[in-house]
């Protein structure tokens, strides 16, 4: 199983991808989440020039924020940059478009995005919106067509697997592992968690800064897939959607997306304090060095063919070095 990384786009994230590839780690894949971060594509192409083995990719892009024009072209730039080490994820828009108060786009709406856009990377000439569109880039502007670029699907459920196995090159998945991954011969996980010392308790201050923003997601994720009843039925649920409830009903999204996958809001504070830590080790990958090697050969034996880890708090340096050598051990 590969080892990757992944990093909420951040300003430093450039520097984080260069240490990255120093470390080791095979992949960097760079979060599309406009409400809370500089553009990707930017990100990547400063990561592009500054590495030269390291595979460089967004993860996810979320379909609706720009037209497939657009992340073609920006898709054959990345490319012409980095040839050889660039993949494209695409997912229907957890935070890229819930922490805006938007639903997941619909899953024939990303059969035909990708549809299209796989198109254009071919130099095909394409319909969209109901206008047939070729890329006319001339020589100097973009690589020639065809850009073959893997193209991966974020999915869960049958209609995304629907998709992913027609128009994928592989299945991007998080938070759950779907019964029909077997299928697939590039399965990135992307996971979140902090190595522990010996004896360390899963409510340190280290635990929370690092290991608590993916915590988070347990939270988060409860919300927006199963509501607030759902949330209550965790540690500390009823002390998070308390926080959440004081948010006017049309800005709740934003109570409980900021902060995500980066630092906990008062929401997670709340639950964290209430006794929500004690879920650290099991919704994350965290623990000690043997429990973290232990979680992946887990993951590999259902078919997780490369683990993608987002270090979160102070130091993603240490974070990404620790959880490495914990993985390679």
């Amino acid at each position: 199983m590969e080892v990757s990384c992944a990093f909420p786009t951040a300003l430093d994230s450039p520097d984080n991808i260069v240490l990255a590839e120093r470390l080791g780690y095979a992949r960097a894949w760079v979060y599309d989440t406009p409400q809370q971060s500089p553009d990707v594509w930017m990100t990547l192409a400063l990561a592009a020039e500054r590495t030269e083995r390291i595979g460089l990719g967004p993860g996810v892009l979320v379909p609706s924020l720009r037209h497939p024009m657009v992340n073609a072209a920006a898709t054959a730039t990345l490319a012409a940059l980095a040839p050889g080490r660039v993949a494209v994820s695409f997912g229907t828009g957890f935070t890229g478009r819930r922490a805006m108060g938007y639903r997941a786009i619909t899953w024939s709406y990303m059969e035909s995005y990708i549809r299209a856009y796989r198109g254009l990377l071919r130099g095909e000439v394409v319909e969209w919106e109901g206008a047939q569109m070729q890329m006319l880039h001339p020589d100097g502007h973009a690589p020639a067509r065809p850009v073959d670029v893997p193209v991966l699907v974020g999915a869960l459920g049958p209609k995304g697997h629907e998709v992913a196995r027609e128009l994928g090159d592989g299945l991007y998945v998080t938070l759950q592992l779907p019964e029909f991954m077997s299928e697939y011969s590039w399965v990135p996980y992307l996971a979140w968690g902090t190595v522990l010392d010996e004896g360390e308790a899963s409510d340190s201050d280290h635990a929370r800064v690092a290991g608590g923003p993916g915590w988070a997601l347990a939270y988060h994720g409860a919300y927006e897939f199963g509501g607030p009843d759902a949330v209550r039925t965790l540690p500390g649920g009823e002390e998070w959607m308390g926080v959440v409830e004081k948010a006017p009903l049309e800005q709740r999204h934003l109570a409980v997306h900021t902060g995500h996958c980066v630092h906990l809001n008062e929401a997670d504070r709340a639950a964290w304090d209430a006794g929500g830590h004690a879920m650290l080790q099991d919704v994350t990958i965290s623990g000690t060095r043997d429990r973290v090697r232990r979680r992946l050969d887990e993951l590999a034996s259902h078919g997780v063919t490369e683990l993608v880890f987002q270090p979160c708090g102070p130091d993603p340096g240490a974070e990404l070095e620790k959880f490495l050598e914990a993985a390679t051990s």
